[in-house]
């Protein structure tokens, strides 16, 4: 059966030699499949091959039809993150430990690609975010996000006032940590630790999530995800804030600054073995009672 998948790119766990022996093994099996084969930057001096060259993990997707990243959820992100704007499919390899999004295990990896490079798989879309800061009415910063982007106090012990509007209707005042906006992708990740819900990845919603809020009355909202999020802050006295987005940073968010944050237009795009079981993943990760 033909493949659509000509050129496959491999995005490798960064500074992490642990993972040559699985990524030689992903090369050749590939190859042998007759693929064209393209690596991360990173990733090919880690292959006994002086013939091969890398390129950037932001230029990687543009060529090609498939990026399987081999990792854990980080690695996964970062994929995610660079082959937004392509719209080209993604399968992760988990050597990591927790493992959401990377649901092929080395173990079982030449299996399981078999299947899904032969069509058999589930395809799942995720929804992205974008946070872009403005000052004097300028947009001075964009990033992506798969997880979530959040607002942090930063070097002050104080906490921080923020001021949330949606889709331009005012929200709360509300002093805290910080807040976090989190996807359905990324309710399993910090959003969870603080206290947030578990959100279905088919779900169109958004949460959010106060970071250890003044008021206990405070609790995590689950809104649509087609709402505009507008962060402000209120305090008097000159702040600098923090704001991460899957934990890249973006430094010196100012007093006066507006952040701002709703859903990207693209969405990413996951195969998943056959058998993929949302459910199980949680059950497992999470380590809940099987009954």
């Amino acid at each position: 059966m033909p493949t659509p998948f000509h050129r496959i790119g491999i995005i490798g766990k960064f500074g992490d030699p642990g993972i040559a022996p699985t990524l030689t093994e992903l090369y050749r099996f590939l190859q042998d499949r007759g693929h064209e084969v393209l690596l991360d930057s990173q990733s090919v001096d880690l292959l006994e091959n002086a013939d091969l060259k890398g390129l950037h993990i932001d230029r990687l997707p543009e060529y090609c039809d498939l990026i399987i990243a081999v990792g854990g959820d980080g690695t996964f992100l970062a994929a995610a993150r660079a082959a937004a704007d392509f719209e080209i499919p993604l399968v992760g390899v988990n050597l990591g430990r927790l493992g959401f999004l990377v649901d092929i295990s080395p173990e079982q990896l030449t299996s399981r690609l078999e299947q899904i490079l032969s069509g058999q798989h589930k395809t799942e879309q995720r929804c992205l975010l974008h946070a872009s800061i403005y000052r004097d009415g300028e947009e001075i910063h964009r990033q992506t996000a798969v997880n979530e982007v959040v607002v942090h106090r930063w070097v002050t012990p104080s906490m921080i006032e923020i001021v949330t509007h949606i889709d331009g209707v005012y929200l709360n005042t509300q002093r805290s940590d910080g807040l976090i906006v989190a996807t359905p992708t990324g309710s399993t990740a910090y959003s969870l630790s603080a206290g947030g819900p578990i959100l279905h990845p088919g779900l169109g919603a958004l949460v959010l999530v106060p970071l250890n809020p003044h008021t206990l009355s405070n609790r995590p909202l689950v809104i649509d995800d087609k709402v505009e999020i507008e962060i402000r802050f209120s305090d008097a006295k000159q702040i600098n804030a923090l704001v991460t987005c899957d934990h890249l940073e973006i430094p010196d968010v100012l007093i006066g600054d507006k952040i701002v944050i709703k859903k990207a237009e693209k969405m990413i795009k996951i195969l998943h073995p056959e058998d993929h079981d949302y459910f199980n993943i949680l059950r497992s990760k999470l380590n809940w009672s099987r009954g």
